[in-house]
């Protein structure tokens, strides 16, 4: 089963509009969040990648990165639990430290406990809700306590199509996506009224936004044990016919985080091959 698709023109860009900045990718080491770090490295950001548990795993991607990254890009790891508030907090204010400030949050860290809802035990549910929403919200707070004090920052969640349109077992999965929608709209205003309430809202403030991707189904290593004929089946639902690259979701990312991108915020950006729409 071919599960991946190898990297082309179609997804391999690079250039400068981040360079000068630093971004925290949580969940960064691996999957999504390893294509989202690179692709922010390949704009020139100073990239932060944090990870749970796998220290081993995590210092070979910052071997790799660096072995393979652009001249004068910095990177580093950053250990930590994104369902403990105390730990995001930790890791923010450690990431500021180690690189002297934070332009751009990805929350991109997330789990998955798949259960129908009659079978659902109550640490199914919190477990993920903790980690996918609860974490969001708790690094972004911290986050955002510096951006608004520099008046500049981007903040993009990572949530899923599933949490526009459900999914069977997926009960804890899809409320928790579908909460960082509401939690970017509320983020977004928050963050443009405290920055107009302290004069630093002015027409040419790149300011600081707060956005919402949607991925679909996407070649990862999550993928690799699906099944053949499961896997034809869930291309054949999308209208585009195949699993997305990691590098297109991390495309649109590094698109939202660019200081051009200033006048989006608040909004939820579909990239999914047309399954949502």
């Amino acid at each position: 089963m071919t599960s991946t698709i190898e990297p082309s023109s179609r997804t391999t860009v690079a250039g400068t509009k981040l360079r000068g900045r630093v971004a925290f990718v949580t969940g960064g080491t691996r999957g999504i969040g390893a294509a989202i770090s690179r692709s922010l490295a390949a704009q020139g950001a100073t990239v932060a990648a944090g990870y749970g548990r796998n220290t081993a795993q995590a210092d070979q991607f910052l071997a790799d990165i660096q072995a393979n990254g652009q001249n004068g890009v910095e990177y580093s790891v950053h250990k930590g639990d994104v369902a403990n508030a105390d730990d995001c907090r930790r890791t923010i204010n450690e990431v500021i430290e180690r690189h002297g400030r934070l332009d751009i949050l990805v929350n991109n860290a997330g789990i998955t406990i798949d259960r129908t809802v009659l079978k659902m035990e109550d640490d199914d549910w919190n477990n993920v809700i903790s980690v996918n929403l609860s974490g969001a919200f708790f690094l972004a707070q911290a986050a955002l306590k510096h951006m608004l004090e520099r008046g500049t920052g981007r903040i993009v969640n990572v949530s899923s199509v599933i949490g526009e349109t459900g999914n069977i077992g997926q009960a804890n999965y899809a409320a928790s996506k579908a909460g960082m929608f509401g939690l970017t709209k509320t983020l977004a205003k928050e963050a443009a009224f405290t920055l107009a309430r302290s004069g630093k809202l002015t027409p040419d403030s790149i300011g600081v936004t707060v956005n919402t991707i949607t991925p679909g189904f996407v070649a990862t290593e999550m993928v690799e044990t699906i099944p053949d004929k499961v896997l034809d089946r869930i291309k054949s639902t999308i209208p585009v016919n195949r699993l997305a690259d990691p590098e297109e979701i991390a495309r649109v990312v590094h698109f939202l985080a660019a200081d051009a991108s200033s006048y989006i915020t608040g909004q939820v950006w579909g990239v999914n091959g047309g399954l949502d729409m």
